[in-house]
């Protein structure tokens, strides 16, 4: 979960006193997971008439207006409590964990198929003029479950790190698509997120103006389309 100063007991009690708040603003069960992530505040899963939430540990001494954004955005899907959320998370800078520890997985570029730093230098050369500056690897396979989607890449803009999803290191898995992720991992370093309308927009106008500039951009999303349930069977 998180190494914090507070006991264990303490943030357990913290943790179940914050799911029962949210719970009976919601009318449904909660269940709560604390994270000490470093780019991911707020995630969630609907479904099963309850509410699957996983919260930074900064949300634990969130006021009340707070918590009640966070029934809204991730209970009701009230986008616009978004805006007092990222106000929360922008106040609370101080306590997100900036290094990486070292239990964290080490980032391989080598894989089996490809080898991400080669891949990345080439892209880095010929479509950013070698002006992005981050790290590449592999990321953990995640246990084998039946999945209805995946996340091929991922960007942390305070580490920058890029990590790609090991399905992809497969001989029938196309060099050009793992190019493209990785193209697509690094736009974000140029496009950072932004807040619109009380919702925060991953990827931009300019980003994917930018991203349609790659040469196999069809073929990409073509391939990702007809391939996709492979890649879910990983």
């Amino acid at each position: 979960m998180l190494s914090v100063s507070s006991s264990r007991e303490e943030m357990w009690n913290r943790a179940e006193s914050l799911a029962w708040r949210l719970s009976a603003e919601l009318g449904m069960p909660v269940k709560l997971a604390v994270t000490d992530n470093r780019s991911t505040m707020v995630s969630f899963r609907r479904g099963g008439n309850a509410l699957q939430l996983r919260l930074h540990h900064m949300f634990l001494d969130a006021p009340e207006p707070v918590v009640r954004a966070v029934a809204d955005y991730a209970g009701r899907g009230h986008r616009t409590a978004g805006v007092l959320l990222d106000e929360y998370i922008r106040g609370q800078q101080p306590r997100i964990r900036q290094v990486r520890r070292e239990s964290d997985a080490d980032l391989n570029p080598l894989g089996r198929c490809f080898d991400l730093q080669a891949l990345y230098n080439g892209v880095n050369a010929n479509f950013f003029g070698d002006n992005i500056q981050a790290r590449i690897g592999w990321g953990r396979m995640p246990p084998r479950r039946r999945r209805k989607s995946i996340r091929l890449g991922v960007y942390d803009h305070q580490t920058r790190e890029i990590r790609i999803h090991p399905a992809l290191d497969r001989p029938e898995v196309p060099a050009f698509f793992v190019e493209f992720i990785v193209f697509h991992e690094m736009l974000h370093q140029l496009f950072p997120s932004t807040g619109r309308g009380g919702r925060r927009v991953h990827h931009p106008r300019a980003f994917r103006e930018r991203e349609r500039t790659y040469p196999h951009y069809a073929a990409a999303l073509r391939w990702e389309r007809e391939n996709l349930g492979v890649l879910l069977r990983g």
